[in-house]
């Protein structure tokens, strides 16, 4: 059940019988003219044109030209005089009434009643005579962290005096920002570098390319081509140099063959999902890398199916020792982590067993020649 229509507060159900067709033929055309300016038809099928009223009774002078139109609506802005101000401009000097911002409402006063809390003489006479740096250390150590800031906290924590300023007046004060020095550029001479790999120098175990903008893939691929037949390069880092799948694939195929080099770190690159998986596949030929950076790449979702299968070469591998990448499902990381963890407890374990045979090697050296040392002194004493 609908409401009845009403224009002005007025039912017009009662107008629901009359014939509109012979009311508009009643009217002449000067009241149709009058009515057609009050009313516009809802009829989305009729142009702007026919729906709205048109006053202009002059005949039109010729086609619309818009670049001569916009000429004189220029020029007539330019020669028609501004209209003056009722009151001028003063510098200094406040035109109209001067907006004045309300008072702030003033908080209502509640809870007159307070509640009596009796700590005992011996509290209270404690509490009363405690400076303010005891109070913020007592706030610290029953957990009202919220009463203090930062600073006032470490310095709780660490036993140290409160800073100056920092009393009761200053827990909502927020601490000052540290600036650190932006990092200088990376200055490594990428040619100079790869001679280096490639002549298989004995002192340049460490290779630095991050952040080293436009280097071509015409000097990725000798830096991996001679990479295959190096011998002392330990460190590989190489974040945030535009690497790509294309290069990527050569990278993997120099690790396939490389057995000294112990960390890979490619974070911040162009390597897609397969290509990290690519990587980490060729990981398991030399195993001899113990740590690999992956992470923050083109994608920064692998996808369950990567993940799973990220996860299933990891478990094959038992040197690799650190994992830099990350994962979405829970599975993944779970499974990763307690392999890595095997592999570290491994590791510590094969040292041990390194140190204590060489301590029973020791001791067993020392032992004979204690024992000939003995034998000599018996011979020249008889």
């Amino acid at each position: 059940m609908t409401t009845p229509a009403k224009l002005y507060g007025r039912d017009l159900s009662e107008y629901d019988e009359i014939d509109v067709d012979e009311l508009l033929n009643k009217l002449s055309a000067e009241e149709i003219n009058i009515l057609a300016k009050e009313v516009d038809p809802d009829d989305t099928f009729l142009p702007p044109s026919q729906r709205c009223s048109y006053d202009c009774e002059k005949e039109a002078t010729g086609p619309l030209n818009r670049k001569q139109l916009i000429d004189h609506i220029n020029k007539q802005a330019i020669e028609e005089p501004d209209k003056p101000e009722l009151k001028p401009y003063v510098a200094g000097t406040v035109r109209g009434k001067k907006w004045i911002p309300p008072p702030p409402p003033v908080k209502e006063q509640e809870a007159e009643e307070q509640i009596a809390v009796d700590l005992g003489d011996e509290y209270e006479q404690a509490l009363s005579l405690a400076t303010q740096e005891e109070i913020i250390d007592l706030a610290a150590i029953l957990g009202f962290h919220s009463m203090m800031n930062q600073d006032q906290y470490h310095a709780s924590l660490l036993n140290k005096g409160q800073p100056i300023g920092l009393g009761w007046d200053g827990i909502t004060k927020a601490s000052k920002q540290k600036i650190y020095p932006m990092e200088p550029p990376n200055m490594t001479d990428p040619d100079e570098t790869i001679k280096k790999v490639q002549d298989d120098d004995p002192k340049y175990i460490d290779l630095n390319w991050n952040n080293i903008k436009n280097i071509s893939d015409e000097k990725f691929e000798s830096l991996f081509e001679a990479l295959e037949n190096n011998t002392h390069l330990e460190t590989l880092s190489l974040a945030n140099v535009g690497l790509t799948d294309k290069v990527a694939d050569k990278l993997a195929q120099a690790l396939e063959k490389n057995n000294t080099l112990r960390v890979v770190n490619v974070e911040t690159n162009l390597i897609t999902p397969s290509g990290i998986v690519r990587l980490i596949k060729s990981l398991l030929k030399t195993k001899s890398v113990e740590e690999f950076r992956a992470s923050n790449q083109r994608s920064q979702v692998l996808g369950n199916k990567i993940e799973m299968e990220i996860t299933q070469l990891i478990e094959k591998n038992t040197t690799l020792l650190r994992l830099g990448l990350h994962l979405e499902y829970n599975d993944a990381r779970h499974r990763i982590a307690s392999h890595l963890q095997r592999n570290i407890d491994t590791s510590i374990y094969l040292v041990l067993l390194m140190s204590a045979h060489c301590f029973e090697t020791t001791e067993r050296v020392l032992g004979a020649r204690i024992e000939r040392r003995l034998s000599r002194l018996g011979a020249t004493s008889s």
